[in-house]
C-alpha cells in the first residue's frame, strides 16, 4: 500500500535541494575525505545523494534500503577485487542514510555497526550539518575498515572517490 505522505515528499522535493545541502565545496571536501580514508585501509568508498525517488518507485513501495542496494549495483560498488566496496547512500526526501557493504566486508563487520554510523550521520543531518555528518560518517567507516581491512602495499584506487548525485 502506498504511503501518501511519502509520495508527496518525493513528488514535491525540489530537484535542486541537494545543491543547497551539498555545495561544491562540501562535495570536494567529501571527495578529499574519501581519498584520505582509502589510504588507511583496503576498502573502497562511494558516497551517493539522491533527492527523491521516481514516483512509480514510491507508489510501488520501494524502500530506501532497497534503493540503496540498487544504487550499490548501478555504481558497481561490488566490482572490486577483494569485494571491499562500501556505499554511503542518502535519500533526502526520506531523510534516511544507508550504508551498504560488499560481501567481503559483511563477513567481518555486522550490519548493526553500519546502522550505528548511519544513525550518527542522520542526527547530524537533522541538525542541518550535512558536511560534518558526512565527514564524521566517513571517518567512522575509515576506523572500522582500517581495523578489519588494513592498507596493503598494492592499495590501488578501484572506484571513483567523487560523490555521486543520483538523478531520477
Amino acid at each position: 500500500m502506498v504511503n501518501i505522505k511519502r509520495w508527496f515528499r518525493h513528488a514535491f522535493m525540489p530537484p535542486w535541494r541537494w545543491r543547497v545541502l551539498f555545495s561544491k565545496k562540501a562535495l570536494d571536501g567529501i571527495e578529499k575525505s574519501i581519498k584520505h580514508s582509502e589510504h588507511q585501509h583496503s576498502g573502497e568508498l562511494r558516497f551517493a545523494v539522491e533527492n527523491a525517488l521516481a514516483l512509480g518507485k514510491v507508489w510501488r513501495g520501494v524502500s530506501t534500503r532497497q534503493r540503496a542496494i540498487e544504487v550499490f549495483s548501478d555504481l558497481r560498488v561490488w566490482d572490486t577485487e577483494e569485494n571491499s566496496g562500501v556505499l554511503i547512500y542518502l535519500l533526502l526526501a526520506d531523510r534516511e542514510v544507508h550504508i551498504i557493504a560488499d560481501r567481503g566486508i559483511t563477513k567481518l563487520v555486522s550490519q548493526s555497526e553500519w546502522d550505528a554510523i548511519a544513525e550518527a550521520m542522520r542526527k547530524a543531518f537533522k541538525r542541518g550539518d550535512f558536511l560534518r555528518g558526512s565527514l564524521q560518517g566517513i571517518e567512522s567507516i575509515t576506523l572500522l575498515l582500517a581495523t578489519h581491512f588494513p592498507s596493503t602495499a598494492d592499495n590501488s584506487n578501484e572506484l571513483s572517490n567523487k560523490p555521486v548525485i543520483v538523478k531520477r
